[in-house]
């Protein structure tokens, strides 16, 4: 039977698949600007492969599209008969997240990666800072995330997705030389992560090194599509190290191409934070503000977020309503 890059056996006969699947996970993984296109392709090629469709239902969960999501996920729960204990498994897993219920798709998740830890996109839902973990505003998290990768560290080896998760943990518990020299290596295995990119200039930022976070996103964003997940907020973090450094112009330009919401091609909760939260650091840096930049983010926020329920675009709204005296 064919296997994926992880050795997990796959439910198609098609080489073609098999081989637009790699990439297409790798994609995802890398935070490439195709990712949803490349997982349509797995799609194309053969129909029949339900790991393909909840594939395509994820990718289009973490470019902000539920409705695509579930259609997805909906086809791929069509093609389980006949599946292997583990596909099924993976599917329902996955289901529980794009169906919305987070409390039910984290144990899921956990007993699935406890037994079949290489299955990369099941496990990759509860890394990073907006994963099951990170997201979940548990107390004791940071140590929770850490916990978790090390227990995926004995099965992914010198794996380019792993280490750059693996160094969030340590940057996120404040063992910066740890996430420094492992950041370093999965950036040498795939410099063109932009997740690792992204770990890479928080552990900048922790670190206190501006110039050096400065000079490597400036290097690294040009060859990066405007398209990509990750674009706008590293452009934020380019514009948070410009405004330190009293660059206020760079700050606009940068905000004006890329990060405000009629430029940013992420999903609607990083617009809404991102574009708060450089308006409200450029306030508390004494730059002045016209309140037309917090109305922008006032009437994003009444658009894509009309009801309360996820906190971290709660607190950003309810910033964007106070600045405009709403």
């Amino acid at each position: 039977m064919l296997t994926d890059r992880y050795g997990n056996e796959l439910a198609t006969r098609s080489t073609e698949t098999r081989d637009l699947y790699v990439d297409a996970v790798d994609k995802l993984l890398g935070a490439a600007p195709d990712t949803r296109e490349a997982f349509e392709a797995v799609t194309a090629s053969d129909p029949n492969f339900a790991l393909g469709h909840s594939s395509l239902a994820r990718a289009c969960q973490i470019k902000g599209d539920p409705t695509a999501a579930k259609a997805a996920m909906a086809t791929a729960r069509s093609l389980t008969e006949g599946l292997s204990a583990k596909d099924a498994a993976h599917i329902n897993a996955l289901g529980l997240l794009i169906d919305g219920n987070g409390a039910a798709a984290y144990p899921a998740i956990r007993q699935h990666v406890a037994e079949h830890p290489r299955d990369v996109l099941v496990a990759q839902t509860c890394t990073s800072v907006f994963g099951l973990i990170g997201f979940s505003g548990r107390p004791g998290r940071e140590a929770e995330l850490l916990a978790y990768t090390t227990s995926l560290a004995p099965h992914y080896g010198d794996d380019w997705w792993f280490l750059s998760q693996h160094a969030f943990s340590f940057c996120e518990t404040g063992q910066l030389d740890r996430a420094d020299e492992m950041i370093d290596r999965a950036l040498v295995v795939n410099p063109r992560n932009a997740h690792g990119a992204h770990v890479r200039a928080h552990v900048y930022y922790e670190a206190g090194e501006p110039a050096a976070g400065m000079s490597f996103l400036e290097g690294w964003l040009p060859d990066y599509d405007q398209a990509g997940l990750m674009h706008s907020h590293l452009s934020w973090h380019l514009a948070l190290w410009k405004l330190g450094q009293g660059d206020i112009d760079g700050v606009w330009s940068l905000v004006d191409q890329y990060i405000r919401p009629s430029a940013s091609q992420a999903f609607p909760l990083i617009v809404l934070t991102d574009y708060a939260a450089i308006l409200y650091r450029a306030e508390l840096a004494g730059v002045p503000v016209p309140v037309e930049r917090w109305k922008v983010v006032s009437d994003y926020a009444h658009k894509h977020f009309p009801n309360c329920g996820v906190a971290f675009a709660d607190v950003h709204a309810a910033l964007a309503y106070a600045m405009t005296g709403e």
